[in-house]
């Protein structure tokens, strides 16, 4: 990830407008800036969220509030609380996808 040419910028997220995205049970609704190639996020999802899709792309993630499971596709699962992260490349291990019987807030940049 590189972060593109960009002037120092402020992002008040109440006034950015989330868009609803279904998951295979429950919603995400993502707030999103986008500069170039790079995405900025903060992420709801709703209790009994289960993402629909395995993800394959590059994230830097972090919990705001809630708990997540972020299962990978070999196998492997990993809870995540308040205050931690995980860091993984595009294609840089197992795919992914997230799970919350809480509901989490989450920032993302990918």
């Amino acid at each position: 990830m590189k972060i593109p040419t960009l002037p120092f910028t402020i992002t008040d997220w109440k006034k950015v407008e989330p868009t609803r995205h279904p998951g295979d049970s429950g919603e995400a609704l993502w707030r999103t800036l986008n500069i170039g190639d790079l995405r900025v996020r903060l992420v709801e999802y709703s209790p009994g969220y289960a993402a629909d899709h395995w993800c394959d792309r590059g994230h830097v993630l972090y919990v705001v509030e809630g708990e997540l499971v972020t299962e990978l596709k070999d196998g492997r699962s990993f809870t995540l609380k308040p205050g931690m992260s995980y860091q993984v490349s595009d294609h840089g291990d197992a795919a992914h996808r997230s799970t919350t019987t809480t509901g989490a807030k989450l920032f993302i940049v990918d």
